[in-house]
């Protein structure tokens, strides 16, 4: 059996934080933007008291997993972007 992979340091769980929220700001779409960065802050905040290394392990593998699938996404919107800005940029 192999064994499980050490638990991520604290650098590379901020790294991806930070990944994941850069991401969120390619969006060209105000609504998927916004949505995107609160579901990534929303889910960070659920997982922070987690202790367990498996539990730790798993979410931040969920969490590149997050990363890669809002990669694609931001791609694919962004060829498909509307032209006009919503209503909350243009009060901005």
């Amino acid at each position: 059996m192999a064994s499980a992979m050490p638990p991520p340091s604290r650098s590379e769980i901020l790294y991806l934080f930070r990944s994941l929220l850069r991401t969120a700001r390619q969006f060209p779409d105000y609504n998927i933007r916004e949505y995107t960065k609160r579901r990534t802050i929303d889910a960070f905040r659920h997982n922070k008291d987690l202790s367990d290394p498996s539990s730790i392990s798993a979410a931040f593998s969920d969490g590149k997993s997050q990363l890669e699938i809002a990669r694609r996404q931001s791609i694919v919107y962004s060829l498909y972007a509307p032209k006009v800005k919503s209503i909350m940029e243009i009060k901005q």
